[in-house]
């Protein structure tokens, strides 16, 4: 999985690329499909926003984390894209499988006149 990492009024270090690919190393294996990871990381009035957006399954996802430390936003960030990635998953196999036929149970009135009682 390729990730794209940027930064605005941020420094992206060496560190902070190790930490990125820590963090979301965990969702190639959960979500082998995912080819890139688009991660922007700013600084805007003393917090980090961390926004993380990708391409699954013919649709985008997003999840933004935002702290007053960068590496807790990041952490938060992901929490957040394996989260929504969880659950655009379920929806892509929910839809995969036919939906149970709704059988009306048979009447108790009704099967008591087709018995012979006599």
């Amino acid at each position: 999985m390729k990730i794209n990492l940027s930064g605005h009024h941020v420094d992206v270090t060496d560190t902070v690329k190790q930490h990125v690919e820590e963090k979301f190393s965990k969702l190639a294996s959960h979500f082998p499909t995912l080819i890139s990871l688009d991660i922007i990381i700013a600084k805007e009035h003393g917090e980090f926003d961390v926004e993380v957006s990708t391409n699954y399954e013919g649709s985008r996802i997003a999840a933004k984390g935002v702290d007053g430390v960068m590496y807790p936003a990041i952490a938060s960030a992901a929490k957040k894209l394996d989260a929504a990635l969880k659950h655009r998953k379920g929806h892509l196999k929910a839809d995969k499988h036919a939906k149970p036929e709704v059988t009306a149970p048979e009447i108790a009135y009704e099967k008591v006149q087709e018995m012979d009682l006599r």
